[in-house]
């Protein structure tokens, strides 16, 4: 495994062959119409990014930590988001041809023989993530190397199904965050392949009407880091995906939850608005 992670070309090599070993075509992607209240698409964004304290480079996973403008202020989330079906059609036949990022993925033909919906629904989802990033942190289109999809996930709180997809960032170093985005965030993947980095999360709710104090809710597994000495907690649907991820290429599961340390946290009644 530290091998992987000390190569960026073999590491991409073996994430793209993992994960279309992985993946089923023809099970992962809906056979009926999305409706594009409830669908979005993110995009499990990686590149490699220099470590300060060691001077030198690593893979990481990049996340963004929301905004106290949208809802789900101040979580980590991978950039992406709801389909806009008129223009996300028009794009994906843009971002599907041959000098694009999909258009150059190994196994993008075979898709489109083999299974030409499913290869349809990918390319909308590709797209709406591409345009959702740019939007977000101006990540640039043709600068990422698609590496494959990611069996898709339910979020518990709110009415929405993720479809994610996973890429490469090739040479793109800054990013620009938009009023969505408080910062942009990089965690070493040997980070999240520490399981001393994992704990359960334990949140105290808003109070409803006419109750005096806020109520504990359930536990949840999550993801602890310091981030330039502030800690942050990645929990939720995308610690859901991220975790999936790092099983599928790396064979790795975090702890069973009865086992982790809790860190506590509380959602206050902001969490659920937000102009977004």
């Amino acid at each position: 495994m530290q091998q992987l992670l000390e190569n960026d070309v073999t590491l991409v090599r073996h994430i793209t062959q993992t994960l279309n070993g992985q993946v089923h075509q023809d099970s992962i992607y809906p056979s009926r119409p999305v409706d594009p209240q409830t669908a979005a698409s993110v995009i499990l964004l990686l590149g490699s990014h220099k470590n300060i304290q060691t001077n030198s480079s690593e893979p990481c996973l990049i996340f963004n930590k929301r905004s106290s403008k949208v809802r789900q202020p101040g979580d980590l989330c991978f950039p992406g988001g709801s389909i806009t079906p008129w223009l996300d059609a028009h794009l994906s036949k843009l971002f599907s041809m041959p000098f694009t990022s999909l258009g150059r993925w190994k196994y993008w033909t075979r898709w489109q023989d083999a299974h030409p919906e499913a290869a349809r629904w990918l390319s909308l989802f590709w797209a709406t993530a591409l345009r959702e990033s740019f939007e977000e942190m101006r990540l640039n289109p043709l600068g990422v190397k698609f590496l494959g999809p990611l069996p898709p996930q339910s979020l518990v709180m709110f009415r929405r199904v993720i479809y994610p997809m996973v890429a490469w960032v090739r040479r793109q170093k800054r990013f620009y965050p938009n009023w969505e985005v408080e910062r942009i965030i990089y965690v070493p993947l040997r980070e999240m392949l520490d399981a001393a980095n994992y704990r359960r999360y334990r949140l105290s709710l808003p109070a409803r009407e006419n109750e005096k104090s806020s109520a504990e809710g359930p536990d949840y597994p999550c993801f602890y880091f310091l981030d330039d000495s502030r800690p942050e907690i990645l929990w939720g649907a995308t610690y859901r995906i991220a975790t999936l991820f790092m099983e599928f290429v790396f064979g790795f599961k975090p702890p069973a939850i009865e086992t982790l340390p809790v860190v506590e946290g509380r959602l206050d009644s902001a969490y659920m608005t937000g102009y977004k």
